[in-house]
């Protein structure tokens, strides 16, 4: 697919960066490509694909040397969430794994939970999921109702996840649980539950519309023990942590909203350069045109603004506000885009075989998941406001 010309970005890419972009792309292209119409019909990827990752240094770039990363900066994290996007590949979620969930065990994990788990989760061999979200607690975390009873060198889990990504494949979770359920939000701490651990179970994988070769799934704790040496930080500050880190994972998901919009406008421009309808070519239209020139513009602002962020981010600011800005942008700008184009396609695009109709599908979730556009705009209008 041809990309149509853009600003060169702000982003301080090197020599050694484009020569890491290669390496991914040719291990997407040769690794992930030609299966992902499978996976999307098992809705689950292969566990091979995730250790093939770690191998070649994928997963966690940035994360030290002593662990098994490569110590690198986070524009590496950012090409490989990039090169997924441009080619759709929804299903390996690699940046849930090391640029979300990892991090909460690099920085609050003891050295004996960093040398104990760290080294597999870069090499892919053992798979992360967060746990948050429940039946009845989405974005509302003081609502949880899984509850972890202090049984002296042990806690005791009960309760139930729901929408759990990497939730089939994942073998260590980090749960969202209450220690002590009188204090709200001041009781809610974060635990690892491994897989094999009796009473944890996993329910039916969840059918979803779109990225459907991400397994999703229900998890359920029936009296589940863990150990006091499962505790990731301090009891009663996981709130804390979750609200530091969430700035994290909102700007990941606007990195893969940006590229994946710029990869449909892509599409769609090549695709009406060649469909045809009354005796010439549909991009010939001065509807089309205004309506790509419009989506380009739009991107090529967003686009701006997103690696201005990064770099803020990179270089240590705190990006609560900016990231929710961002997410809330991007997601809501690639929901649009990619119904805008779609409409370019005619009765093709309604069609799964063309890769309009899957990226209609795999972007609509892009606004509700990590937060919805409406918690975005809250934080927007209360953090960075000041309403």
């Amino acid at each position: 697919m041809k990309e149509i010309e853009r600003l060169k970005r702000i982003l301080p890419f090197t020599n050694e960066h484009n020569e890491f972009r290669e390496l991914v792309r040719d291990f997407i292209q040769k690794e992930i490509v030609p299966f992902h119409e499978k996976w999307e019909n098992e809705g689950i990827v292969s566990r091979e694909l995730w250790e093939k990752a770690g191998k070649i240094g994928i997963l966690c770039p940035n994360f030290p040397i002593e662990y098994g990363g490569s110590g690198t900066d986070f524009l590496y994290n950012i090409i490989v969430i990039e090169e997924l996007a441009r080619v759709g590949a929804s299903g390996p979620f690699f940046s849930l794994h090391g640029d979300v969930i990892a991090p909460y065990i690099l920085h609050y994990g003891t050295d004996e939970q960093k040398k104990r788990w760290l080294p597999d989760i870069i090499a892919g061999r053992k798979i992360l999921a967060i746990a948050m979200t429940e039946p009845d607690a989405g974005s509302d975390l003081a609502s949880i109702k899984t509850t972890a009873v202090d049984k002296g060198e042990y806690y005791l889990v009960n309760g139930s996840k729901t929408f759990i990504s990497n939730g089939f494949l994942a073998d260590l979770v980090v749960s969202v649980v209450k220690t002590n359920p009188s204090k709200g939000i001041n009781g809610i701490s974060l635990l690892v539950i491994e897989r094999g651990m009796e009473g944890f179970e996993r329910g039916k994988k969840l059918n979803k519309i779109g990225l459907r070769a991400q397994d999703t799934a229900e998890l359920f704790f029936n009296d589940v023990k863990v150990p006091k040496t499962n505790l990731l930080g301090k009891e009663g500050y996981g709130f804390r942590y979750l609200m530091s880190e969430l700035a994290t994972e909102r700007l990941v998901l606007a990195v893969s909203n940006m590229r994946s919009a710029e990869a449909i406008l892509d599409l769609t421009i090549e695709y009406v350069k060649t469909r045809k309808a009354f005796g010439k070519a549909i991009g010939k239209f001065q509807n089309t045109q205004f309506k790509l020139a419009e989506m380009y513009t739009e991107q090529c602002a967003a686009r701006a603004f997103l690696d201005q962020v990064i770099l803020e981010y990179m270089n240590g600011k705190k990006v609560i506000v900016e990231a929710s800005q961002c997410k809330l942008l991007c997601s809501e700008l690639l929901k649009r885009h990619v119904d805008e184009c779609l409409q370019f396609f005619g009765g093709y695009g309604y069609m799964l075989e063309y890769p309009i109709a899957k990226a209609f599908l795999d972007a609509r979730v892009q606004t509700i998941y990590a937060g919805t556009s409406e918690i975005m705009k809250e934080i927007i209008a209360s953090k960075g406001l000041g309403l």
